[in-house]
């Protein structure tokens, strides 16, 4: 039976970092992105040589912005890709692209080393609201990639969309979604923003989260019902327009869903290459070193990089089959299960899938389990349900 394989690559490197952004990322000069190529491409040798065996059938190359390496950087790094690994010759090989930071030439560059997919962070289409976030780029600015990015022959393109920003309006949004839906991207992701400890954005709006956790009323943040609202109409309006919404924030037109995102989701192994990166091997997690210098530095292996090695227990395993999978619109599957574990769901939870059912938060048909309109509004919640204490 064919292994099958994904590959992540981070790049840690931006412009300038947004508001909101608690991601591995920071500014950095030429040299000390030459010098972390020249670091990632051993990484990629040093795992290239000890997976011969598998076939990769998905590359993600993330951040960070990608696309403010050089394009001789990473052309160096797909082309050591191609000539580490066995890459199936339908492979899904995605870029995330910030807008101002695409060429041209960059774009050839990408195009001639096999990359077939973008994704391109906007967030909004308002120039005051990109400006709050600390984006780099305008609205214009972005429409002028995006058009370059077509001209170069991409024609699998996802845009980025994020809502519940400060002083938001539902409005304001769908004025936003809208624009985005007339410029007929392949795929959507469309998420609300998250304030995270250690971002600006944290400093200035954390009593705003608390306020709504709690149920009283904000002063820059939209309300949970704002929230509720933009969720569905976001998803009536996609729909119409032809995307199916086949995961909690992700739309596509057909055959355009993301594989590399939907192999997370099923627990396809992957492995993760570059500063910070996660990997899932053999029911393994790994996480990379997350200090720039001692991972450009090179005097450890490729595995004496990971800082964190767990090993996911028969439970853990039978967990993450659930609150993954149940991420996706078509849910899990009975027969996927007894494949894996050899023992029927309801071996599992029996006592849980009745009640949630009850609830009305998932649908337990005869060969699937999936979330409801209702359990999608309180994903986390019913997600956390399959943890097992």
């Amino acid at each position: 039976m064919e292994k099958e394989l994904e590959l992540y690559l981070h790049i840690p490197f931006c412009m300038k970092k947004c508001n909101y952004c608690d991601f591995l990322s920071a500014p950095a000069n030429e040299k000390t992105q030459e010098k972390y190529t020249a670091a990632l491409v051993r990484e990629i040798r040093y795992y290239g040589e000890r997976c011969r065996d598998r076939k990769v059938s998905t590359i993600y190359i993330g951040g960070g912005t990608p696309s403010w390496l050089s394009e001789h950087g990473m052309e160096v790094i797909l082309k050591q890709l191609f000539s580490s690994f066995v890459i199936k010759p339908d492979a899904e090989i995605t870029i995330e692209c910030n807008p101002g930071t695409l060429t041209k030439k960059k774009l050839q560059t990408y195009r001639r080393n096999k990359v077939n997919r973008l994704s391109m962070g906007l967030q909004s289409t308002m120039n005051d609201e990109l400006k709050e976030l600390g984006r780099i780029h305008t609205y214009e600015q972005f429409v002028q990639n995006y058009e370059l990015a077509r001209k170069a022959g991409f024609t699998n393109i996802n845009v980025d969309l994020m809502s519940a920003l400060p002083n938001q309006t539902a409005s304001k949004y769908l004025t936003s979604l809208k624009r985005v839906i007339d410029l007929k991207p392949e795929h959507m992701s469309a998420y609300s923003l998250m304030i995270e400890p250690g971002t600006p954005f944290y400093e200035k709006y954390h009593f705003d989260t608390a306020n709504r956790k709690a149920g009283l009323p904000t002063k820059y943040l939209p309300s949970e019902d704002t929230e509720y609202e933009i969720y569905y109409r976001t998803k009536e309006l996609l729909e119409q327009a032809g995307y199916c919404h086949y995961e909690i924030s992700n739309y596509a037109k057909p055959g355009y869903e993301c594989r590399h995102n939907i192999g997370y989701w099923k627990r396809t192994d992957y492995l993760g290459m570059g500063l910070g990166a996660s990997s899932l091997f053999e029911n393994v997690r790994y996480v990379n070193e997350q200090e720039l210098s001692t991972y450009i530095e090179g005097t450890k292996t490729a595995a004496d990089l990971h800082i964190q090695a767990d090993v996911i227990s028969r439970r853990g395993q039978m967990e993450e089959f659930m609150f993954l999978g149940l991420r996706m619109t078509a849910g899990v599957t009975r027969a996927e299960f007894r494949k894996c574990f050899g023992v029927e769901v309801e071996a599992v939870y029996g006592e849980l899938l009745p009640r949630l059912a009850g609830e009305g938060l998932i649908v337990c048909e005869a060969g699937e389990i999936r979330l409801t309109d209702r359990g999608r509004d309180i994903s986390n919640y019913v997600l956390a349900e399959f943890l097992m204490e």
